[in-house]
């Protein structure tokens, strides 16, 4: 299934889930032109959160995504705290809940790292580019390592337009 970012967005960002766009969804707001087919979120891990991000999803169908099907997985607050990463496939699309990210840590050691973005009608926290292209290096996947060439682009461009706007 497709990532959904008009739905699955708004239902984290209506249910007060704190969380940080990176991955794909983040190269895509940062002006990459590659497509992704999930959406990948660092959240933030304290007991409140954990209650949002269950209630946000309850009725969204969440399941371990490549699982085999009739796994007796539950989606709650236990299961969130008894784990770290997941990746779902639910009714909006493919989501990946990460705790802790390879580069970057936890949600409060990359916050520092996140600007304010606003799209479909919500605000949240995005990861900067140059944080991008380090989590990418980072994680070291093949699909990664492609993306980096076009981010690093990206940020050249940036950085000559700051240039010529600073003269």
């Amino acid at each position: 299934m497709d990532s959904n970012f008009r739905e699955i967005l708004p239902t984290l960002v209506a249910h007060r889930v704190k969380f940080i766009l990176i991955g794909g969804g983040a190269a895509i707001a940062h002006g990459a032109s590659r497509l992704t087919y999930d959406v990948d979120v660092v959240y933030a891990r304290d007991p409140q959160n954990i209650a949002c991000l269950a209630s946000a999803l309850a009725d969204k169908t969440p399941y371990p995504r490549g699982a085999p099907p009739g796994l007796p997985f539950q989606w709650d607050e236990r299961t969130i705290a008894s784990g770290l990463n997941f990746t779902l496939t639910t009714s909006m699309g493919d989501l990946d809940l990460l705790g802790e990210v390879v580069g970057g840590g936890a949600y409060e050691q990359l916050l520092p790292y996140t600007e304010q973005w606003e799209a479909f009608g919500i605000k949240c926290r995005i990861v900067t580019l140059e944080k991008l292209i380090q989590l990418k290096r980072a994680a070291g996947r093949p699909k990664d390592m492609d993306a980096i060439a076009e981010l690093q682009g990206i940020l050249e461009e940036r950085r000559k337009l700051k240039t010529k706007g600073a003269k």
